[in-house]
């Protein structure tokens, strides 16, 4: 009798967990984005700094995957966060042409499928905590591309409301020096939602406070999926911190902003693995491009790779990339598989069963077997590099990089004769830091891919679409 008793409570304790372990099994698995801002390819331990210590994105590493091949699609930042958000080339979205400023007219167009349309239509909670940088108008902020809520700086930090104007013309080291500056010199606004709630909003605390929404959002949302995108103001330039993480010696500037995103990065770790969310929780770790070198202790490090931010060298498309999913993303992997920020809707879309609308042509491709380790090779064999104006000027083919960089008159003597462009082939499998120039030992590679690209590019110019316009 007590046998039969026992198998009785075996069969209903079994028959009360099973329905649990096929909710956990049907889950849609939840997706945060971390996206810092001029952050260099070798500013992070495990992408090879000595100086900066980032336990924390380590870890991710360790229990993750690195992406070492892993590019944005524009050297500055309104293009590259386009591209991201809405997998495609800047061009196709028309938000190509460098940056957006207070003053602008444009932004990134609410019909484009955002990362955050694709997932709310799947009854994910949305939200965008940071820099946005696709528009300050309200029918361009997060709320209208899919987020439902928003709380962050609507362009770079270094920008003043209402129109640009009045910006201290001070050295980085003294502004660094005077923390009191982010708040005494600068007019950056705060928005929440469409409302601009701190002017000017105190750069100091603001990596901070963004976390604080980021955990808030995680716990407020723990029984439902979720996709948070968390990018970051820092590092770009001008650089503060909270008072417990400054180091009064501008030398260490970048630095103490770099270990403080990464001390708030382990905030948002902490808070997913505390409420058991990690086995069902994508985390991606990257930047919009490479480091702002001109200047120096307040700008990064591109490592190995060739100049930084507002170039096609790989310095200023290449960015550090960390993936975490425990059990979905090995452990302690890396991958030097081609790879791009516009590959990461089409892939989000395949990690979660939802094909995308067939509607609009994108650029990205699904990439999920190498986030899963079941692939050894990228179905992305080119890859298109646009200038910070948004001219094509390369094209990526295997281990192949062709640029082609047109030559301008002088200034003062608009009518002079332009010379011809300077032609650079590198192969990046020998040559990571494009030192060598092969292009006239390649003649003929060096036209099928120049070919190739226009090719590429002509696509894109007729099929681009329109960006949103006041």
């Amino acid at each position: 009798m007590l046998r039969v008793t026992a198998i009785r409570l075996a069969l209903i304790s079994f028959a009360l967990f099973l329905p649990r372990c096929l909710d956990a099994a049907d889950a849609k698995p939840n997706f945060v984005i971390i996206f810092a801002d001029d952050q260099g390819y070798g500013d992070l331990g495990c992408f090879g700094s000595t100086k900066i210590k980032t336990p924390n994105i380590d870890r991710m590493a360790a229990e993750g995957r690195k992406f070492t091949n892993f590019m944005v699609a524009s050297p500055v930042c309104t293009p590259s966060r386009a591209a991201l958000l809405t997998g495609c080339y800047p061009k196709r979205v028309g938000m190509h042409q460098h940056v957006l400023f207070p003053a602008s007219t444009k932004g990134l167009n609410p019909t484009e499928h955002t990362i955050a349309d694709h997932l709310k239509a799947q009854g994910y909670a949305t939200a965008c905590f940071g820099k946005w940088h696709l528009g300050h108008h309200p029918e361009t902020l997060p709320q209208q591309n899919g987020f439902d809520t928003y709380l962050g700086i609507p362009y770079s930090n270094d920008m003043n409301h209402p129109d640009n104007k009045g910006k201290p013309k001070v050295p980085s080291d003294e502004l660094w020096k005077n923390q009191e500056s982010a708040v005494t010199l600068w007019k950056t606004p705060l928005m929440e939602n469409e409302k601009i709630v701190e002017l000017p909003v105190d750069q100091r605390t603001v990596t901070r406070r963004y976390t604080d929404r980021a955990v808030d959002f995680i716990q407020a949302n723990k029984d439902r999926p979720f996709f948070l995108y968390l990018p970051h103001s820092m590092p770009h330039i001008p650089l503060y911190v909270p008072e417990d993480a400054y180091d009064p010696d501008p030398q260490n500037a970048y630095t103490c902003v770099i270990e403080h995103i990464d001390a708030e990065v382990g905030r948002v770790m902490d808070t997913i693995r505390e409420l058991d969310l990690a086995d069902n929780t994508y985390v991606i770790y990257t930047s919009d491009n490479g480091p702002w070198l001109q200047f120096k202790n307040h700008g990064g490090s591109a490592g190995p790779l060739r100049a930084g931010k507002g170039t096609t060298f790989e310095g200023g498309q290449r960015v550090p990339c960390v993936m975490w999913g425990p059990g979905r993303i090995p452990a302690g992997t890396e991958c030097d598989q081609l790879v791009g920020t516009i590959d990461l809707l089409p892939t989000i879309a395949a990690i979660t069963d939802s094909p995308l609308a067939k509607d609009r042509k994108i650029d990205g491709m699904d990439v999920s077997g190498l986030l899963s380790g079941t692939w050894d090779q990228t179905p992305r064999e080119e890859y298109l590099y646009y200038t910070s104006q948004g001219e094509i000027e390369g094209l990526r083919k295997g281990q192949w990089k062709l640029l082609v960089k047109k030559k301008r008159p002088p200034r003062n003597r608009p009518n002079a004769k332009v010379p011809p462009p300077e032609i650079l082939l590198f192969d990046l499998s020998n040559d990571i830091g494009e030192q060598t120039n092969l292009a006239d030992e390649e003649s003929e590679l060096v036209a099928s891919m120049q070919s190739r690209m226009e090719a590429l590019d002509a696509e894109v110019t007729a099929n681009a679409r329109e960006p949103w316009r006041k």
